[in-house]
């Protein structure tokens, strides 16, 4: 028998991840926005020493191996040393998304068992409300100044302080790969908020599968914009990726309105966006306004939901970026395909935005299936339709004390998707389970749809759900947002010839605003509510 020499027990960990970035990329750094044409600048070296500086002073506070630290906070230099200081230290980082009501953050901090919270004193108000009913949070972390009355009678330490007393000698302890190093709740839109657990292992295996050059193909000479939340997902794992990469980050705090972070981009720039469609949306109508320059931008990418091809057409005919639209989820970690066109097709042609409308391309450690109801799997053919189902390094197995059987199939996770997937691993998305509209047998994809509305040029944005039909079972509501002066039947004519007729909404709700979730994602959940309490002016057209 022959022995393997290679060392195959090195523990893939934060640790590792902070070490590299400190060491070989010490000089690289994270720069965090003011809003006003200033920044904070750190050195990735200098986030290192103030990683151990927290660590040192959460020992302090009674935080030990396995304790949750939850982070409140906007994306900024603080907020990144917090992601390195407590996984290190073998504590668990748990973000906490700021746009959850009360319940749901007291619901959250509460199933996580938090033992101290670190938060931004802007976002103290939130804390206000549910101070008083959270069971485990022994002691707060207050960075910057504000009125910290509302949290009660727990200790609140200054983050500052902190560092200042905190040891930069601090020696990270030795970690099992497989151990948690953080963990993110799902945005809850169809019940309670999920944990999902990321272990150090796949933390790692997902920040080096980003940094391919078929993902983001991530280096030291980028200066990648993180505008994705930090509570969201890891901000789609770029704080972990950039310390591997040796890329500047640029941290853009609570300014995220469209004319700030084009300041930002202008300012500093920045080569790589990572956004969700609204944010896109919003700077294509800023460049309406006002001139904007985005000639630093060499990529940009799309996740959270699917992104109009108009949007994707828009942003490069008038600005010159090129955005790549991504898949996944909470419980991929996230990122599980990106829609790189294939090889051979050319450049800014029609097929190739029709490439970049997919969902995207299996990226290499995420494995995929099709399984239809009956829960056969279908062929890699494009166009045998079923539920999307996939397993892999950094897909979660298991809910953190939510055993949700119904999530889990054969060791496989149920995303919810529905789609299909080619012989060279394209995959589409046409809807959610929850959301396709099943009309007189056949299903009708919400999405294309929504896609198909957000070309027209008199709206903004728009939504469909789909809404009871003695007839039909359903048939799809179009609920629209609107820029310019329309008509329902000007839209439907608009539609015609671009999906079949029958598809067409003959059901129309025009809307100041389509609900979204904490992430930016449409939340049909709501607009079903309001139309069935009877809140939306409903127009038919035949």
């Amino acid at each position: 028998m022959i022995n393997s020499t290679m060392q195959d027990d090195f523990p893939l960990t934060i640790t590792s991840i902070l070490e590299h970035g400190t060491r070989v990329f010490g000089r690289s750094e994270v720069i965090t926005w003011n809003g006003d044409g200033t920044s904070r600048r750190e050195t990735y070296a200098e986030v290192g020493v103030n990683a151990k500086r927290l660590a040192s002073a959460l020992t302090t506070l009674g935080v030990e191996a396995g304790d949750r630290v939850a982070t409140l906070c906007w994306n900024h230099q603080e907020h990144l040393e917090a992601y390195y200081a407590v996984p290190c230290m073998g504590a668990v980082l748990h973000t906490l998304n700021l746009r959850l009501p009360a319940a749901q953050l007291e619901h959250i901090i509460n199933h996580a068992e938090d033992k101290v919270v670190i938060v931004d004193a802007s976002l103290l108000p939130l804390l206000a409300p549910i101070a008083s009913a959270l069971k485990s949070v022994e002691a707060y972390v207050l960075i910057g100044s504000g009125d910290t009355s509302v949290l009660g009678d727990v200790p609140v330490h200054s983050y500052a302080d902190l560092i200042a007393s905190g040891s930069p000698e601090f020696v990270w302890p030795e970690l099992d790969e497989r151990s948690p190093a953080s963990m993110c709740y799902t945005s809850g839109t169809t019940g309670d908020p999920k944990g999902v657990v990321y272990s150090h292992r796949s933390t790692y295996l997902h920040a080096l599968a980003t940094l391919a050059t078929n993902v983001t193909g991530g280096t030291e000479a980028d200066r990648v914009l993180v505008i994705v939340p930090m509570f969201h997902v890891n901000a789609w794992g770029i704080p972990f990726s950039s310390f591997l990469s040796g890329s500047t980050q640029l941290m853009p705090g609570p300014f995220l309105m469209p004319d700030k972070l084009v300041d930002f981009v202008e300012a500093e720039k920045a080569t790589l966006l990572s956004a969700v469609p609204t944010i896109w949306a919003g700077i294509l109508q800023l460049g309406e306004k006002r001139d904007i320059d985005l000639s630093s931008v060499r990529m940009g990418t799309s996740g959270g939901a699917a992104i109009p091809r108009s949007l994707l057409e828009a942003m490069q005919a008038r600005h010159g970026v090129r955005i790549i639209q991504g898949w996944g989820m909470t419980e991929t970690s996230p990122v599980g395909g990106m829609a790189h066109p294939p090889l051979e097709v050319e450049r800014g042609t029609p097929e190739e935005f029709d490439w970049r409308l997919k969902a995207g391309r299996l990226v290499a450690g995420v494995q995929m299936r099709i399984v239809d109801d009956e829960g056969v799997e279908q062929p890699w053919d494009g166009e045998s339709v079923g539920e999307i189902e996939v397993r892999g390094p950094w897909i979660t197995g298991a809910y953190h004390l939510d055993s949700a059987p119904e999530k889990f199939h054969d060791g496989w996770l149920r995303t919810g998707d529905i789609g299909a997937i080619d012989d060279r691993g394209y995959f589409s998305i046409s809807d959610r389970s929850k959301d396709v509209i099943k009309s007189g047998g056949e299903w009708i994809s919400s999405v294309e749809l929504e896609n198909l509305l957000a070309g027209a040029p008199s709206v903004l944005e728009a939504a469909v759900i789909g809404i009871p039909d003695e007839k039909w079972t359903e048939r799809p509501l179009a609920c629209v947002v609107l820029k310019g002066d329309t008509t329902p039947e000007q839209l439907a004519e608009y539609m015609q010839g671009k999906v079949a007729s029958w598809q067409i909404p003959e059901n129309w709700s025009f809307v100041s605003e389509v609900p979204k979730t904490s992430v930016g994602k449409f939340d049909k959940k709501v607009l079903r509510a309001r139309y069935a309490a009877g809140e939306l002016d409903v127009t038919r057209t035949r």
